[in-house]
């Protein structure tokens, strides 16, 4: 049996266990989508949303990519926000960083990984130079890449709060909450690092003023 067959065989063996423990759960799952939280996660094979929040499927919406980066340009993030937002109507947007984030370390070097990775580090080296002063003082580098990890988590929770679909909301509907996590590959703890309320003042630069 191959690896990929053995995928669809615990598929199978899952959808069974589900169906005997609650025979009408598939029935409910599929006729209705209302979670309350959106998140926004590494594609790290080893931080899987559901499994280390204890969630079950329908109630996270989930979008991950390399080290959970919440870029301007970037559709993708932007229409599963919007969608998220304005249509499911969560009430919390989280972005979850972890601490080893390979995406992270790479980021660390000068190391050229070809056009697209290096187009999409930059965003993290551009974090790394705002904190430069306070990065540059701890001497550990594995300590330094942490540290890099939960000061990427914060400006990205900053840069959720700049686009127009989250001012929007927050102006008309008092929602959502931002939160900042990080999770911990050696304890598998989450631990909260930065959080916005909905209507958190920010710089006024990038203050929409005709929502």
């Amino acid at each position: 049996m191959t690896s990929y067959e053995k995928l669809l065989l615990k598929n199978k063996n899952w959808a069974k266990e589900e169906i005997d423990n609650d025979p009408e759960f598939f029935k409910r799952l599929s006729a209705l989508q209302t979670p309350e939280f959106l998140w926004i996660g590494c594609s790290d094979s080893r931080v899987p949303a559901d499994k280390i929040t204890g969630t079950q499927p329908g109630e996270i919406f989930v979008h991950r990519n390399i080290a959970n980066m919440v870029i301007h340009t970037d559709v993708n993030l932007l229409s599963v926000l919007d969608f998220a937002v304005n249509h499911l109507k969560v009430k919390h947007v989280i972005v979850c960083g972890h601490y080893g984030c390979g995406g992270i370390k790479a980021a660390m070097t000068n190391h050229d990984y070809k056009y697209v990775l290096n187009m999409w580090l930059r965003n993290i080296k551009d974090v790394y130079r705002l904190y430069r002063e306070e990065l540059s003082a701890i001497a550990n580098e594995e300590l330094r890449a942490d540290r890099l990890v939960e000061l990427n988590v914060k400006e990205q929770v900053m840069h959720l709060a700049k686009t127009s679909i989250i001012q929007r909301a927050w102006l008309n509907e008092k929602r959502p909450h931002l939160h900042g996590w990080v999770y911990g590959l050696k304890d598998g703890i989450i631990h909260p690092v930065f959080e916005m309320n909905a209507g958190t003042p920010i710089d006024p630069l990038y203050e929409y003023d005709d929502l």
